[in-house]
């Protein structure tokens, strides 16, 4: 039998070709299109505060100040919840280094958090797997319920706040609401993982005038260019070119 190979979460994320330009054009990003968020760019790296509370700016360019957490512990909780979702290894920084937290904390601060492109009336019951959203509540309250039931399991479980339990341990809440073992008020733990999962990956691969993707670093994991004003000098080339990304704000 031949032998198994031991596939890390970064190896199936390199090797399974996570569409980059699908996560830049809709989703989540989607809905800071038109909101008011200024800068740009994926600069260097200017006073860095590693971990996920700080205020610091991160990135030169990027927003990195909250918009939607007013509590510490729980973008904490957050911060901590994204990095086993997308943790840092010998290919690159994980979601806390590339700023994901501040993505998410921003999206749900904006139209996504509050659902305000969708029909969000009743009845609301619940749906089968291949229907889309069917909850009463708004994703920036779920995000803040799952939170708080993230931190609940950790207790009960292991008598410390998630933030502070070991990355097996982490990981193993975290598949309990993967897999619904976990009770939520109005929605499905389930649901909420994958609300979850879906941001952190956009949050790696957004632009970086989004909060997250911190010096671009997720698009250089990926080998992705970015938005360039042009190839036009390098379309007839027969050679393979490696292009250095560019963002949004780097235009201007």
């Amino acid at each position: 039998m031949a032998e198994e190979k031991d596939v890390s979460r970064r190896d199936f994320l390199r090797t399974a070709g996570v569409a980059t330009g699908a996560l830049v054009g809709g989703g989540v990003v989607g809905g800071l299109i038109g909101y008011n968020v200024k800068g740009g760019g994926g600069g260097k790296s200017v006073d860095t505060d590693e971990r996920s509370g700080g205020r610091k700016d991160e990135t030169a360019g990027s927003p990195s100040g909250r918009m939607f957490f007013t509590s510490d512990h729980d973008f904490e909780v957050l911060s901590e919840a994204t990095e086993r979702i997308f943790p840092e290894d010998d290919l690159g920084p994980g979601a806390i280094g590339l700023g994901v937290p501040y993505f998410i904390d921003h999206q749900l601060a904006g139209a996504y958090g509050n659902n305000e492109k969708e029909y969000m009336q009743g009845p609301f019951l619940a749906g089968e797997a291949t229907q889309g959203y069917q909850s009463r509540l708004r994703r920036k309250e779920i995000f803040v319920q799952g939170i708080h039931k993230l931190d609940e399991e950790a207790n009960k479980r292991f008598e410390k706040s998630f933030a502070k339990v070991d990355a097996d341990q982490k990981d193993e809440i975290l598949t309990a609401f993967q897999k619904d073992e976990v009770e939520m008020e109005g929605v499905a733990a389930g649901f909420f993982f994958r609300l979850l999962r879906s941001a952190t990956l956009e949050g790696a691969y957004s632009d970086p005038m989004y909060g997250g993707n911190r010096g671009m670093e997720g698009w250089k994991m990926k080998g992705f260019p970015g938005h360039q004003m042009s190839y036009i000098d390098k379309v007839d080339s027969k050679d393979f070119e490696k292009i250095s990304p560019e963002s949004l704000g780097g235009q201007h």
